[in-house]
C-alpha cells in the first residue's frame, strides 16, 4: 500500500508537469526512490511520462518555436546515446552536483541582472548553446528524467511568449522520452511487469496533468515563469543537499 500511495504521487507531480509546471518532475525519481532502485524508478515511470507526454502535445499543439524543435530534438537525441553507453561510469552524485550547478548558475544570473534594475534582452535560439544544453538535458533525462534544469538554462533566457514555451517543451521531451525507451529495455529498466504497474498508475499521470494546465492557464506570465524560477532553486537545494548529506 506504501508503494502505490507514493508511487500514485510521484505520478500526479510527473503529470503536473506535463500540464504546465515543468520544473517539478524532477522530483518524481528522487520520490518513488525512496521505495526502490532509483534505475527501475525511472523506468517505471518512463511509460507514465509518454501518456502523459500525448496529453501535453494535445493541450499546447498551437504555439512551439521551430527554431529551438530544429536544434534541440537532434541535441537531446545524442545525449541519449552518450547516456545509454557511459551511465554505467556517471556516479549518480556526480550529475545530482551537476545540476544543482546549473540551476544555481541560472538563478544567481538572474537575480543579478534584477538587482541591477535593468531590462535583460532576450537571447536568441543559438546552435552552439542549444547544443551544449540540450545534449546535457538528454544525458541528465536519461539517467533520472531531470533534463529540466539544463532545458531551462538554454530556453528561459529566450523570454519565449509562456504558451510558446510549454508548446516548445512539451514536443521536446516528448521526443526525449521515446529515444530512450528502446535503451530502456535494451538494459532492463524497463520490462513487462514495470508497464502493467504503470497503466494502474496513468489515471494520477493524467489527474497530475490536467490539474498541471489548469493552474497553468490561469497564472499570469510573469508570475509563471517565476514560479518556475523558485520551483528550479528548490529543487537545486534538494539535490545538493542529497550530495552533500546523503
Amino acid at each position: 500500500m506504501t508503494f502505490w500511495i507514493v508511487a500514485g504521487l510521484a505520478a500526479f507531480i510527473l503529470g503536473l508537469s506535463k500540464g504546465g509546471m515543468p520544473v517539478v518532475a524532477i522530483l518524481s525519481v528522487p520520490l518513488l526512490s525512496l521505495l526502490m532502485d532509483p534505475a527501475l524508478a525511472a523506468g517505471l515511470l518512463l511509460p507514465l511520462y509518454l501518456i502523459a507526454d500525448c496529453y501535453a502535445l494535445y493541450l499546447f499543439r498551437k504555439a512551439f518555436s521551430v527554431r529551438n524543435l530544429k536544434i534541440l530534438i537532434p541535441a537531446v537525441g545524442v545525449g541519449v546515446v552518450i547516456a545509454t553507453f557511459a551511465v554505467s561510469s556517471v556516479p549518480a552524485d556526480g550529475v545530482k552536483l551537476l545540476l544543482a550547478l546549473i540551476g544555481f548558475s541560472y538563478l544567481f544570473n538572474a537575480i543579478r541582472k534584477r538587482l541591477a534594475q535593468r531590462e535583460v534582452e532576450p537571447k536568441p535560439a543559438d546552435v552552439p548553446r542549444g547544443l551544449f544544453w540540450g545534449t546535457l538535458a538528454g544525458i541528465t533525462s536519461y539517467i533520472a528524467h531531470s533534463g529540466g534544469p539544463p532545458y531551462q538554462a538554454y530556453v528561459l533566457p529566450q523570454k519565449l511568449e509562456k504558451m510558446s514555451y510549454l508548446g516548445t517543451t512539451a514536443i521536446v521531451f516528448a521526443c526525449l522520452n521515446w529515444m530512450k525507451v528502446p535503451a530502456y529495455i535494451y538494459v532492463g529498466q524497463m520490462h513487462w511487469q514495470s508497464i502493467q504497474q504503470a497503466l494502474w498508475l496513468a489515471p494520477f499521470a493524467l489527474l497530475g496533468a490536467w490539474s498541471g494546465a489548469q493552474i497553468s492557464r490561469l497564472l499570469p506570465e510573469k508570475i509563471f515563469f517565476l514560479l518556475i524560477e523558485i520551483a528550479l532553486g528548490l529543487v537545486s537545494v534538494k539535490l545538493l543537499y542529497e550530495v552533500l548529506f546523503q
